[in-house]
């Protein structure tokens, strides 16, 4: 079956929610290209994120993160579009995502999230004395924000990525403006 997007759908939610991962399961699965808004600020700046934050500040790499959202979201070909787990909470790109696109908030509870994010060095937001202390910090203060979201689907921790692609995939169909399928 073929899919033809109507608006770019975009995957919101914390750092180890899977937003990277199933997007691109997502994409390969519909059809569509994927983006990462991440990906594309480390491009423009050719330096990491966590040189970006350490050099420039959080509140530099989050005018460029809008920057790039609102690009990759005026794009005449829509996508599956993967942000940062902080992106979602600026005013302005939740109103130009759900002006421009379709927001999915990628739930998991905390011991997932800690799970998957834990053991890497790579989330400067993490550098902290107790860093599963400061992800609870963090999930407490962004969770209600995420819960705006279009769609929601649920992460369980048996779930493969294929498989929360297709929750995904699943909740999408049904919304009627998002996309339209065809039989090959």
């Amino acid at each position: 079956m073929r899919h033809t997007l109507n608006k770019t759908i975009v995957l919101v939610g914390m750092m180890g929610a899977g937003k990277t991962a199933v997007g691109r399961a997502l994409a390969a699965k519909i059809g569509a290209p994927f983006l990462d808004s991440d990906a594309e600020i480390v491009q423009a700046a050719n330096m990491s994120i966590p040189e970006i934050f350490s050099r420039d500040g959080e509140p530099f790499f989050r005018a460029r993160e809008t920057e790039v959202i609102r690009r990759l979201l005026n794009a005449d070909e829509k996508s599956i579009l993967s942000t940062g787990g902080g992106a979602f909470l600026a005013e302005e790109n939740r109103s130009l995502i759900s002006d421009l696109g379709v927001s999915v908030f990628l739930e998991a509870d905390l011991d997932l999230l800690w799970s998957r994010v834990g053991h890497k060095d790579t989330r400067p937001l993490l550098r902290t004395p107790n860093p599963r202390a400061t992800l609870a910090e963090i999930f407490e203060v962004r969770a209600p924000v995420y819960a705006r979201a279009d769609i929601k689907v649920t992460a369980q921790p048996e779930y493969s990525i294929a498989q929360m692609a297709d929750k995904v995939l699943a909740a999408l169909h049904q919304r009627q403006d998002v996309m339209e399928s065809q039989d090959d």
